[in-house]
Order: structure tokens, then sequence, then C-alpha cells
């Protein structure tokens, strides 16, 4: 009897929590795993904004950064299922780093629930052209440049074992060149290093290349992903340039705490594509270089597990190990 009883009162919370509106209660927390005013933690805040217009309640960005966005990861993973706290997650934290890190502290089938993809971010290959020699440098004169300085030809990755870490080694073996990753922490110190001339190439976020390219200090010459750039519509995809195996994309997505409500997670999922298409979102971000892309949570978890089925086979061609 007291086991019927038991079950009849779970069923009438669960019940009562998945009528409940997501408009009721404290501040949603967005948990970010990068620092403030990088372009992941731009991008959040405009979507926490238009969160709490769509859903009448608070909505703040809370910054957990730190290797890689584990940290962040780790709090979700941590967090009560309650609807008031959420994850905004590159698919670096959630479809890389459980292939590059033996023990990451969380599981992203167990301990997440996907809720909506929110941006695609291509990288790009930024070349210095004093380094090189040439004005206005293409690939196939880095091409040239890395075959005649044996030794030389450094690319500044933002992370190690990360999708532009394992470009490094892809590009390298097209093109039948030494090319070496040099990790950073981020893209701001390797742009920096880049733009200095400490190196003669870097890959790294569009939206992060974008102001130093547009002031003519570095020359873009590849875009990852199956498509050129709106942005940059002279600048040809990896694939192009006979490139193969650079098309995915890393993007940006929204997870819950496993065990949050479904209904909770239909309210989130239906407030993120209300911002995400909205014109404010597309023009606040455009300058980030970044394509708004909502989706369905089934969409997301697929997405996510086949970026990480494209990353763990990236990691064996290049000989990453996992550590």
């Amino acid at each position: 009897m007291f086991s019927k009883l038991r079950a009849l009162a779970f069923g009438l919370v669960f019940a009562a929590a998945s009528c409940a509106s997501l408009a009721d209660g404290p501040p949603i927390r967005i948990l970010v795993g990068f620092p403030p005013g990088g372009s992941s933690d731009a991008i959040a805040r405009q979507l926490a904004q238009g969160m709490q217009q769509e859903l009448g309640r608070p909505v703040v960005v809370e910054n957990r950064s730190g290797a890689g966005g584990q940290i962040a990861a780790q709090a979700l993973r941590a967090a009560k299922p309650d609807g008031t706290t959420l994850f905004f997650s590159n698919s670096h934290t959630v479809s890389i780093i459980p292939v590059t890190v033996l023990n990451p502290g969380f599981d992203v089938a167990r301990d997440f629930v996907p809720v909506s993809l929110v941006t695609l971010n291509p990288d790009v290959l930024g070349l210095n052209p004093s380094v090189i020699g040439v004005a206005h440098p293409a690939m196939k004169d880095f091409t040239e440049w890395a075959k005649a300085n044996a030794g030389k030809a450094s690319v500044g990755v933002p992370a190690p074992g990360s999708g532009p870490e394992f470009a490094v080694g892809v590009i390298s073996r097209a093109l039948n060149t030494g090319m070496t990753p040099v990790p950073y922490r981020g893209d701001a110190p390797l742009i920096q290093d880049l733009v200095a001339g400490q190196l003669p190439a870097g890959i790294g976020g569009v939206g992060a290349m974008l102001p130093y390219a547009d002031a003519g200090k570095v020359r873009i010459v590849a875009v990852n992903g199956p498509s050129r750039l709106a942005r940059l519509p002279d600048v040809p995809t990896y694939k192009e340039l006979g490139i193969d195996g650079l098309e995915e994309l890393i993007f940006t997505a929204v997870f819950a705490p496993a065990g949050t409500p479904p209904e909770f997670v239909r309210q989130y999922n239906a407030a993120i594509g209300k911002v995400v298409k909205s014109g404010v979102f597309s023009e606040r971000t455009s300058s980030l270089g970044v394509t708004p892309a909502s989706s369905t949570p089934e969409e997301l978890a697929r997405r996510t597990e086949s970026s990480r089925a494209v990353y763990a086979r990236l990691a064996k061609e290049t000989g990453f190990k996992p550590q």
C-alpha cells in the first residue's frame, strides 16, 4: 500500500512539474564555460536577453571558465533539474572533450538533456602577410613558404586537443608540408602572437579573426565547413582547396541537467527558437561571423553524437592520445 501511495505521489509531483511554467521562480542561470568578452560569452548574453523577454523571467549568464568548458559542464551535472540551470556549450566541450580527455567529469548522454542548437561557428585559417612575405597571401603561398622554411611552419590553435589542432594535421598531410600545431589558451593570445609575427599562421574562430583581417593585419585564406561564408565570399573552403575532412562546424547549443521535466525542455526550446530566429539576435551576432541555427532537442542530440564521431576519427587519424 505504501509503495502504491508513493508511486501516486511521485506521479502527482511529476504531473505538477510538467504543467509548471518557467515564468515562475528565481532567475534562470546559463552556465558558460569561457570567460567574459569572448564570442561564446557574447552569444550567450544575447541569448539570455532574448530568453528573458520570451519567458518573462530573469535569465542571467554565469561564467564558469576553465578546462575547455569542463568546469561549467561539471557544474551542470551537479545542478538540480528544477528549471533554474542551463549550460550554453560549444561542441568542443560536448563533442571533442569526450574524445580527448580520459576523465572529463561528465557524460553527455547520461548527464545532460539537449535543448536546442543556437549557432554554427566556422573556424578560419589566417596568415601573417609580413611573415609569409606576400602582400596578399593565399593557401598556395603558405604551402610554398612552409616547404621552403622547414621546421618554421607553426600554426597557432586555441586549445590542445581541439578541432583546429586536428585540422593542422589534416592540412599538413594533404599539402605535404611539415606544419606543427602550437596550442594556446583561447583565440585572443593566439591572434596576438599571429599579428605580432610570432606565428606565420593560426586557426581560430571567424569572429576573433575578422577585426584583424579587416584591418589588413591577418589574411584569411580558408574556412572549414561545407560552404563559403556570406561574410567572406572570396575565401574558399578547405574542400575547394583539395583538402578533405574539415567539413564539420563547431556549434553552440543549450543543455539542461538530466532529469529536467520534459515540459521545461519544451518551453526552453520554444523560447530559444524564437530568439535565434529573431532579427535582433541575427544582427547582433553577425559581427562574430556566426550563423544562427535552432533545432529540436532530438536534432541536437544527433548532431552532438555525429560531431563526436567526426572528431574521434580525426583524433585517430592525427595520432592524438587522450590525456
